[in-house]
């Protein structure tokens, strides 16, 4: 939405770290606006594993976890692209590629 906007990520995640002071924020923001998703810091396939093992304990007690199912489709599709080794930030490719 940013770039749509034409507002460039590097200048937006100035803000965002303006804002909120979070290395999070910070780190995470630089590898997605730099697109520096090799080496991964935490790879996307080990990201689809987590959300599973959360999707089936939220199952489990039957609540709902909506959120957590969107995550597991852009987890698959990344993982469909070849990118499990990658960052899991590379998450950012499968949405730009969902809104073209």
């Amino acid at each position: 939405m940013v770039e749509k906007y034409g507002v460039e990520p590097a200048r937006f995640m100035d803000v965002v770290n303006a804002l909120f002071q979070s290395p999070v924020y910070r780190n995470y923001g630089a590898i997605m606006t730099e697109q520096r998703f090799e080496p991964a810091g935490f790879k996307m396939k080990l990201g689809l594993k987590d959300v599973e093992l959360a999707i089936k304990a939220a199952q489990s007690v039957h609540a709902p976890l909506p959120l957590g199912q969107l995550i597991h489709n852009h987890f698959s599709v990344g993982m469909a692209r070849g990118y499990g080794e990658m960052d899991w930030t590379a998450l950012i490719r499968c949405l730009e590629h969902s809104s073209k």
